[in-house]
């Protein structure tokens, strides 16, 4: 038997840690070996589909199919409020402020965030035989060769730590969010056309940072693109025996707020509803290449979104909104509420910072039109995918990952999960377990007031299954609880790993 710590020890590079990863178990058989599609959506809101909010005036016809044909989860989490965390936690199946980042994100010009040794889920499904490719919006870091500083680099060489070095054999990638420069198309970590200008600061909705920009880049097209390479992945991919996994992040409704023209005016609610129309296009395109290829009864499709919507709700109908003036990043309650009933906005501990939509549909394994109200987290589709291929993850990988594959099959099923760890994006933490969320601060930890600090008291309890909108602190009147869940966390985060 090899002793995986101490082979971890010695680790040279993450490549090392593959073939390890390949030698414990064979490739799964190709004919039993479901496919794995994961889109996953920057910024869309809980209240932003009309599958989880059936009052929104925002049409979105093929993610309300995708609930139709599959199962919708109803307390799904991110791992984090914000956006480079959520993509750690999903790839490695590891809570992110157990690396390096403990709050905020990564820049276009940052260095790799995950550790060079660890074993990604790309890197475990290819040591089984999975083809692997990741067509989106990156956000975990490229090495980049500098000359000298963070804006003088050489695009002309292939970046160091990229997707390709964590398991993805295919990658047409942007480094980070569509507003963070340098604004360029990488792939297989080669830049695709050189920046030869400079992209000008836009305010809010076209919201962009002043940045080198690449002469095949055009921002209003920008998903189209992505959405042309994710289809030709797929087509290419359908005339091969072996199975395989396509990460699609999307880079919206994320700053800049910039629709197709094709999509301008399709609803009264201003480009962030536009825009939200096109993120349903997109999956709409993918569900029917899926088709098209006769791929659709072997594959396992899941939406989901990397934190909640920074779009605020205004209660004060006499306060311009969205509708008003598209400079305006809130809408009136009475026009539509992206973050559904939930409290706060992207980057908060509060519910609307880290609980979203969850989509699943696999013909024939999940049943059509279910939903699911326990607890999971986007941490958990690692260990998901590793049991639905009868693999296992080997001893120091996916430490925060639980299976919900039983879910799947029976959403009502007993579902022991560890309490979950929520992390708000400077760095406030919550834990959640059953019915009762204990937010371990005096605030948000993110934008909506008061933000507070993280550990300051008081601290705030809720019922989420009395009141999901996190009203009433119930601290005081049940403070022996309140301390049996900070006991609960400060286990979890101090032996690193909560399974």
């Amino acid at each position: 038997m090899i002793n995986t710590a101490l082979f971890r020890r010695f680790t040279i590079n993450g490549y090392l840690v593959f073939l390890f990863a390949s030698l414990l178990q064979a490739p799964v058989d190709a004919g039993d070996a479901p496919n794995l599609v994961f889109i996953l959506a920057d910024d869309m809101g809980y209240g932003d589909i009309q599958a989880y909010h059936p009052k929104s005036k925002i049409p979105t016809p093929n993610l309300n199919r995708l609930a139709h044909e599959g199962m919708r989860f109803t307390d799904a989490h991110t791992p984090s409020a914000v956006c480079t965390p959520t993509r750690y936690g999903l790839l490695t199946g590891r809570y992110c402020w157990r690396s390096r980042l403990k709050r905020g994100v990564l820049n276009g010009y940052s260095d790799h965030l995950i550790q060079e040794d660890r074993l990604t889920l790309p890197r475990f499904l290819k040591g089984h035989g999975y083809h692997t490719g990741v067509v989106g919006k990156w956000h975990l870091g490229l090495d980049f060769h500098r000359l000298s500083n963070h804006e003088d680099i050489d695009y002309t060489q292939a970046v160091r730590w990229g997707p390709n070095d964590f398991g993805f054999e295919y990658s047409y990638i942007i480094p980070a969010s569509l507003d963070f420069p340098p604004y360029v198309y990488l792939e297989n970590q080669q830049v695709t056309a050189l920046p030869d200008k400079r992209q000008a600061k836009q305010p809010f909705p076209a919201y962009l940072r002043e940045g080198p920009i690449g002469s095949d880049f055009v921002m209003e097209d920008c998903l189209d693109q992505l959405t042309d390479k994710a289809v030709g992945f797929l087509e290419q991919k359908s005339q091969s025996e072996n199975p395989f996994f396509l990460y699609m992040p999307l880079t919206a409704p994320h700053k800049p707020v910039l629709p197709h023209a094709r999509f301008k005016g399709h609803t009264k609610l201003g480009p962030y509803g536009d825009f939200i129309v096109q993120c349903d296009a997109i999956v709409g395109r993918v569900l029917e290449s899926l088709d098209a290829f006769n791929l659709k009864g072997n594959t396992m499709v899941v939406f989901s979104s990397d934190n909640g919507s920074f779009m605020r709700r205004l209660n004060d109908f006499s306060v311009e909104d969205h509708v008003d003036d598209e400079s305006a990043q809130a809408y009136r309650a009475d026009r539509h509420t992206s973050n559904g009933p939930l409290r706060g906005t992207k980057g908060d501990v509060w519910e609307a910072g880290h609980r979203v939509p969850f989509l699943v549909r696999f013909p024939g394994r999940i049943k059509a039109g279910s939903a699911c109200q326990q607890t999971i987290c986007l941490t958990d589709y690692y260990a998901t995918v590793a049991q639905l291929i009868d693999r296992d993850i080997p001893p120091a990988s996916g430490e925060d990952s639980v299976s919900f594959l039983s879910l799947l099959h029976a959403p009502e099923a007993d579902h022991h999960r560890p309490p979950v760890i929520h992390h708000s994006g400077a760095g406030m933490f919550a834990i959640r377990d059953g019915k009762w969320k204990l937010v371990l601060g005096s605030g948000s930890g993110g934008r909506e007031q008061p933000r507070g600090k993280a550990f300051e008291k008081p601290f705030a309890l809720f019922d989420l299954k009395a009141d999901l909108s996190e009203k009433v602190n119930l601290i005081e009147s049940h403070s022996e609880l309140a301390e049996l869940l900070e006991g609960q966390f400060w286990r979890i985060h101090e032996r690193g790993h909560s399974r």
